[in-house]
């Protein structure tokens, strides 16, 4: 048998946030020792810490069938439950780590704080708080605790969340607490200051992000788009059941999710990292995207399949269909004519500066959208969507359908009218009423879905009329 890497060396590398080499490691460590509880549980980090949730929630169940059940393991499930919108059993797993006062149960607790306020169990959130315990002297837990209080002391909360944001705290606290301020600021008509410390915040807790390598590669892509034709055949099995949005962060696409979602035959499979895995997938097989045509079938085949079988996972058992909400789609379409021809693309547009100051009064992933950093980035990124995009579904020959986020919230009907009939589904009233999804909703989006269809958000940039030069004009 194949000797594994030292598991100490393993669990520093995942200390460190060194997930990608953590990742190879424990492959590795999983191939010698596949019987190992910890070889499973230490894939199931690394993969969630890369975001690869499909893949971390198979790593910890194989975890805990061989035997991983200890606190750290029961976080990590719960965590992952949360994560893939398995809301109940989240929580369950959560509350019993904090009422038996588990090692780790100030972590659980955040986590169980965290998940009631997703998944809008304010009542829940409020006595969790009120219950107090030792959880609430941790500096994550002035989050929640401004969350709870914002009810009753909404200019309190606000001037104690921006104090953190300022602060020396842990960055990643700065930043939560920091953005939870800027929503309240935007809500209370205090523009400036808004906008002030989200510029403050994407400074001091941003991280490097190569805007010019991301659109080096969407040219890459337009160049082949644009000589008129296909330049590969589909390299595996037409698909059925698939629908996957096309669209910036903060456009409309969860409100289209919800929507969909709420279809008996459509299933909303949240942000799966499906398509993007496939993609990094690509590129590392070397045949992205000239040489998609010499993409072996078989390996075509098993990226198909393994795609279905993460979107199978959240996927409702009664719905036929499976609707993708991941905001990076429109970065491999090429992949997605390759490797899932006959998948429905469902592109949404929004006003660009609407779409842009959305974007940067929120809480985006610093590494992987960090393009959300400045308003001139996030110009250069839509402007690169919104030409490549069309370009491609069309020429890839895409089964696809444009809709405008401001006309589907005037005219609903309309609109799902034809999103269904592109699906061959039958229109159906319950997607009207949105607000009536009980699913988790695990974006920046999830209070606002809350609310029936309105137009309170269309021309929102307004507000910030004076943050955006004349490079905006016409965009």
């Amino acid at each position: 048998m194949p000797k594994g890497p030292d598991p100490a060396i393993v669990n520093d590398l995942l200390q460190r946030r060194a997930f990608g080499q953590a990742l190879a490691m424990a492959n590795n460590w999983t191939d010698a020792a596949p019987r190992s509880h910890a070889a499973w549980f230490a894939a199931a980090r690394a993969n969630f810490g890369l975001g690869r949730l499909r893949t971390a929630d198979d790593a910890i169940d194989r975890a805990m069938r061989l035997g991983a059940a200890g606190h750290e393991a029961q976080l990590m499930r719960a965590v992952i439950d949360h994560r893939l919108g398995r809301s109940a059993a989240a929580i369950d797993r959560l509350r019993t780590l904090v009422t038996k006062r588990a090692p780790n149960a100030t972590d659980a607790a955040m986590a169980l704080a965290e998940v009631l306020h997703r998944a809008n169990r304010r009542d829940e959130l409020d006595a969790l708080v009120a219950a107090g315990g030792a959880w609430l002297d941790d500096p994550r837990a002035a989050i929640f605790i401004a969350r709870v209080t914002a009810r009753s002391d909404r200019a309190g909360t606000i001037d104690r969340l921006e104090s953190i944001a300022r602060g020396d705290g842990p960055a990643l606290v700065r930043r939560i607490a920091g953005f939870d301020a800027v929503r309240l600021l935007d809500a209370d008509a205090q523009y400036r200051r808004a906008f002030e410390l989200a510029t403050h915040l994407h400074a001091t807790t941003g991280q490097p992000f190569d805007a010019d390598g991301l659109l080096a590669d969407a040219h890459a892509q337009l160049a082949l788009v644009e000589r008129g034709a296909r330049w590969f055949e589909p390299r595996a099995a037409p698909v059925s059941g698939v629908a996957l949005v096309v669209g910036m962060p903060r456009s409309g696409t969860t409100l289209l999710e919800q929507m969909l979602d709420r279809h008996p035959a459509i299933g909303g499979i949240g942000e799966y990292d499906g398509i993007n895995t496939m993609g990094t997938e690509l590129v590392a097989q070397g045949t992205w995207p000239a040489q998609l045509g010499m993409l072996d079938r078989a390996a075509a085949g098993r990226l198909q399949a393994d795609y279905l079988a993460g979107a199978a996972v959240t996927r409702r058992a009664d719905a036929r269909w499976s609707f993708d909400k991941s905001l990076l789609t429109w970065r491999w379409l090429p992949g997605v004519a390759a490797v899932l021809p006959g998948a429905v693309c469902l592109r949404i547009e929004r006003d660009a500066r609407d779409t842009a100051i959305s974007m940067f009064l929120s809480n985006f992933h610093p590494q992987s959208f960090g393009w959300t950093r400045s308003l001139d980035s996030i110009r250069r990124v839509i402007a690169a969507e919104r030409t490549l995009a069309p370009r491609a579904m069309q020429a890839l020959g895409i089964p696809h359908e444009d809709l405008r986020y401001e006309e589907l919230v005037e005219r609903p009907r309309e609109h799902m009218e034809r999103v269904l009939a592109r699906m061959g589904l039958p229109m159906d009233e319950a997607t009207l009423a949105p607000e009536a999804n009980s699913r988790t909703v695990l974006t920046l989006s999830h209070e606002q879905v809350r609310r029936s269809i309105n137009r309170g958000s269309i021309g929102r940039w307004r507000n910030y009329e004076w943050a955006f030069d004349s490079a905006w004009h016409g965009a």
